[in-house]
């Protein structure tokens, strides 16, 4: 391989890079171990972590710890399934391509949406090109987005409109959710799409509705970053005439898996489907009158038309998707809405203890769902250093992302899976780290 190259040696691969950024001695590496010795020597090393099947979590900000049914990773690891690659062609597996077709459906129903795609690399990765829809569709380049939606999300965004003439405004916070009144003064006929979180990254439920009719009041499309756990109760946004709902689906039977895979969820109105980034598959019947499925509208695809494509998202998250697509399908619309309501009830105990402690208030007034913030007299990064000592994940410190509530800001999740128990020893341990 080196003689076909041109090179002699294997360091002649390297010539291009100054003599400045190079090592210049051997790697600094321990002798090799026998594998027996060696799987003890990582299995020591694994065992100092501390993960979410030893403690109990309170940290949520876009990873939630849910509990997973048996039945989908056993559904996941079947060969059918586990070794398929994402498709490419309309004549890949039907049953690869009904459980896509099934993805659609149900992630449609729940955003009471009229169609949705096969799934992108996440939620943020959702958002993004949604807002990408939303500048084709109306060829406006103006974007507003809320400070209420998640960080991520939001440096995401950002990632996608550079070398593209989009200007960015960001809606202010009214405490814990959006400010109205500044919403009036940056819609103008310029915007091509306001981006709002439901509920928002604080937790807070956010008056969607208005939101939504504000920016069709100008032209703009709405594009709602919509929590499909929270959904299972809240109003969808296709109640309210959303343009766009995009979403996270990790707590859809996914595993926070140090941040993935995950699958990214995403619906829309009939009229926006050949806008829409990515694959979608199709139902039909053939010549026999036999029920079958095939990847439809493909002309919007990066790999068939790229000079035409608005994304160049050409693949899907096939086994994730599946994934929540399992779950989705076991628990069912009353399953999922008590997994919700469960954690709403937690959530909502935890708060209640929370601001009973001296020095502890809430972050604006807003309702919340399970997932609420808070103001500590203490910084949170020192309060959960406490917390972890004593057996607990403590939540997500804002100071970083929202300076101005200082370095108390703390952002909490309950789930269904934590117990009164766990909910009131965590309480106690806060009290005692303050």
């Amino acid at each position: 391989m080196l003689t076909a190259l041109g090179a002699t040696e294997v360091m002649d691969l390297f010539a291009d890079l100054p003599q400045a950024v190079r090592l210049g001695r051997d790697l600094e590496l321990p002798l090799g171990m026998p594998e027996l010795e060696l799987d003890r020597h990582v299995r020591s090393l694994a065992d100092q972590n501390r993960h979410l099947g030893q403690l109990p979590s309170f940290l949520g900000a876009g990873a939630y710890d849910r509990f997973i049914p048996a039945a989908v990773g056993e559904i996941l690891r079947r060969a059918e399934f586990y070794t398929s690659y994402t498709p490419y062609q309309p004549e890949v597996s039907q049953g690869t391509l009904q459980a896509i077709w099934e993805f659609q459906s149900l992630v449609a129903t729940l955003y009471d949406m009229d169609v949705a795609q096969a799934s992108l690399y996440d939620g943020a990765t959702a958002a993004a090109e949604a807002v990408m829809v939303a500048v084709a569709e109306t060829g406006r380049q103006g974007v507003v987005v809320a400070r209420s939606v998640d960080p991520q999300v939001r440096a995401v965004i950002r990632t996608y409109a550079q070398g593209r003439p989009l200007s960015i405004q960001e809606l202010a916070l009214d405490q814990d959710r959006c400010d109205l009144q500044e919403l009036d003064r940056l819609l103008t006929d310029q915007v091509a799409v306001l981006v709002i979180q439901q509920p928002s990254f604080l937790g807070a439920i956010e008056p969607a509705a208005d939101m939504v009719q504000a920016a069709h009041r100008v032209g703009a499309l709405a594009v709602v970053i919509a929590d499909p756990v929270a959904h299972a109760w809240l109003k969808p946004p296709g109640a309210y005439s959303a343009d766009l709902a995009v979403g996270e689906g990790q707590g859809l039977g996914v595993a926070p898996s140090f941040g993935g895979p995950y699958v990214g969820l995403m619906a829309a109105r009939q009229d926006l489907v050949r806008r829409l980034p990515g694959r979608i598959v199709g139902a039909t019947v053939d010549v026999d009158g036999k029920p079958g499925f095939v990847l439809t509208l493909q002309t919007r695809e990066q790999h068939i038309r790229r000079q035409r494509a608005t994304s160049n998202i050409c693949t899907n998250q096939g086994l994730i998707a599946l994934a929540a697509t399992v779950y989705m399908s076991l628990m069912g619309p009353e399953g999922l809405r008590q997994v919700a309501l469960l954690s709403h009830e937690g959530a909502e105990d935890l708060r209640h203890r929370l601001l009973a402690l001296p020095g502890v208030q809430a972050v604006g007034s807003a309702p919340t769902f399970y997932e609420f913030a808070v103001n500590l007299p203490k910084p949170a990064a020192e309060v959960n250093r406490k917390l972890l000592a004593a057996g607990f994940i403590g939540g997500y410190p804002l100071v970083d992302d929202y300076p101005e509530l200082g370095p108390g800001g703390w952002l909490l999740a309950v789930t269904e899976k934590r117990s009164e128990q766990e909910i009131a020893g965590f309480a106690k341990a806060v009290a005692q780290a303050l």
